[in-house]
C-alpha cells in the first residue's frame, strides 16, 4: 500500500512539473506489478563513497568551505522547499559555497531542467549556487546535508565529507500509518547524522529519543509579502487552512468545528485555501479559495477575524505569516507548537472540534477581546528575523565542521 501510495504522490509531482504526458510512466508503473525491491532499493544500498585520488587533500587545503545539500523531488510551491532553498541562499551570502543535488530527479531529469525549474518557481540565485538534477558523481564537501527522509539514506553513505547534518522541518514518520514507511523514516534518525531542526520540539524530539546531536533554528517570515492591513467590513469571518491532502493539517477535525460554529453565529463566514475543497459537502456559507498565490495572502488574512492553523506535527510558517498581516492566528496546544505560538500572540485551542467551536464562537460574539492578541501577534512577528536564523545554522555548520575535523585529527581556522 505504501508503495501504491508513493506512486500516486510520484503522478501528482509529474504532472505539476510536465503536465498530462509527463505522468504516462508513472500510470504504467501502476498497471504493472509493484516492484517494491527496485522502488526502495536506495535504503538497501550502503555501499560507502570515499575520498579518491587527492580529493581529500584538495579539499582540507580549500580556503573555502563548500557544502552539499541533497534535496528531495518537488513540485511547485513546495513549502519544504522554498524553505531549503532559504537557508541555502542565506549560507551561500554569508560565505559558504553551497551546492544543491537532487535525489531521485523524476521529470527534471537534467540539470537545466531543473536549474529552469527552480529559477521559475522558487528563489535561489542558480548562478552562484550549484544545482545538479543528480548526486551521481557529487564532488567532496566539508557538509553533506539531507533534508528528508529519502535523501538521509545517500548522506548515510557519502564519505567524501567532513561532517554530516539532517536539516529536519518535520517529524516524518508520522506522515504515514505506522509501517514499513513510517520505519524507513524512523531510522533515518539513528544514522548518526547532526540534527539542524525547525524549532526546539524537534530539537528535543531527536536528542531525547534517538541521542542525536541537535541545534534549532526558529521562525520568521517574508516581510515584503506579509504586511499589516486593516480589516475593510464588519463581516464575521474565520480563514482555515485546509488540507485534506495532508493528513497533519487536521482538515476533518477542523471541518467539524467549523461546522458547530456556523450552527452558533449563522452569520459568520469561512474562507477555505490552501486545496481546492470543491468535492467535499460544506453545510454553510463559505469561499472555497483553494490555492491562493502569495501576494494575495497577506490581504485574505487580514479580512479575517480569526485564522484557524491546525497541525498534529511541527508548525507550518502560517501563523507568522497570519500575525504579521494583522489577524489572529488559531492553533493548537502541545509541544510541537508552544516553541512558537502561545496564549499571548495566538489563541490556543485543544484537539477537540467541540471546545475549537467553543472558543472560535466565543471570540466571534466578542472581537473587541482579539485586539490584545492582535497587537501582541504583530508585535512578536516583526520581532524575528531569517537573517538571524540564517547565523544559526551557518553556526552549526561551522562548529560541526570543527568538532568533527577534530576527531579525524584535522584542524580547521576558520
Amino acid at each position: 500500500m505504501g508503495h501504491i501510495i508513493n506512486l500516486i504522490r510520484r503522478a501528482w509531482g509529474v504532472f505539476r512539473t510536465k503536465g498530462i504526458k509527463g505522468t504516462v510512466a508513472i500510470v504504467k508503473e501502476m498497471d504493472n506489478q509493484m516492484d517494491v525491491p527496485s522502488f526502495y532499493d536506495f535504503i538497501m544500498d550502503d555501499t560507502p563513497i570515499e575520498f579518491a585520488g587527492d580529493e581529500k587533500s584538495e579539499l582540507l587545503n580549500s580556503k573555502e568551505v563548500y557544502v552539499n545539500w541533497v534535496i528531495p523531488e518537488m513540485g511547485i510551491g513546495s513549502g519544504g522547499h522554498m524553505n531549503i532553498f532559504r537557508f541555502v541562499q542565506k549560507l551561500q551570502d554569508l560565505g559558504i559555497k553551497n551546492r544543491v543535488y537532487m535525489f531521485r530527479c523524476g521529470a527534471l531529469d537534467s540539470d537545466k531542467k531543473l536549474i529552469d525549474f527552480i529559477n521559475q518557481y522558487y528563489i535561489l540565485d542558480t548562478d552562484r549556487i550549484e544545482v545538479y538534477h543528480t548526486t551521481d558523481n557529487m564532488k567532496p564537501a566539508h557538509a553533506i546535508i539531507a533534508t528528508a527522509w529519502q535523501t538521509a539514506y545517500f548522506v548515510r553513505k557519502f564519505e567524501k565529507a567532513i561532517s554530516k547534518f539532517y536539516f529536519v522541518q518535520d517529524y516524518e514518520p508520522y506522515f504515514f500509518a505506522v509501517g514499513s514507511e513510517y520505519t524507513f523514516a524512523e531510522n533515518t534518525y539513528k544514522f548518526g547524522l547532526r540534527g539542524i531542526t525547525a524549532g526546539d520540539w524537534l530539537k528535543d524530539k531527536l536528542r531525547e529519543e534517538y541521542n542525536m546531536k541537535t541545534e534549532s533554528f526558529g521562525f520568521s517570515y517574508d516581510k515584503e509579502l506579509y504586511t499589516p492591513k486593516e480589516k475593510r467590513d464588519d463581516v464575521k469571518r474565520l480563514f482555515f487552512y485546509a488540507r485534506p491532502v495532508t493528513p497533519r493539517r487536521a482538515f476533518e477535525l477542523g471541518l467539524l468545528a467549523l461546522t458547530e460554529v456556523s450552527k452558533r453565529v449563522p452569520d459568520v463566514e469561512v474562507v477555505f485555501a490552501g486545496w481546492d475543497v470543491g468535492g467535499y459537502k460544506i453545510p454553510f456559507k463559505h469561499l472555497n479559495a483553494g490555492s491562493v498565490p502569495l501576494d494575495q495572502l497577506s490581504d485574505l488574512y487580514a479580512q479575517c477575524d480569526m485564522c484557524l492553523v491546525l497541525s498534529n506535527t511541527n508548525l507550518s510558517l502560517l501563523p507568522l505569516e497570519v500575525m504579521a498581516s494583522n489577524s489572529v492566528a488559531v492553533c493548537t496546544k502541545g509541544d510541537n507548537s508552544s516553541w512558537l505560538v502561545n496564549d499571548e500572540n495566538s489563541i490556543m485551542v485543544d484537539f477537540d472540534p467541540i471546545k475549537i467551536a467553543d472558543t472560535l464562537s466565543y471570540y466571534l460574539d466578542n472581537r473587541e477581546k482579539l485586539e490584545s492578541i492582535r497587537e501582541k501577534g504583530l508585535k512578536f512577528a516583526q520581532s524575528t528575523s531569517w537573517e538571524k536564523e540564517a547565523k544559526k545554522v551557518y553556526n552549526a555548520v561551522i562548529e560541526g565542521i570543527k568538532e568533527d575535523g577534530k576527531t579525524q585529527g584535522i584542524d580547521f581556522r576558520w
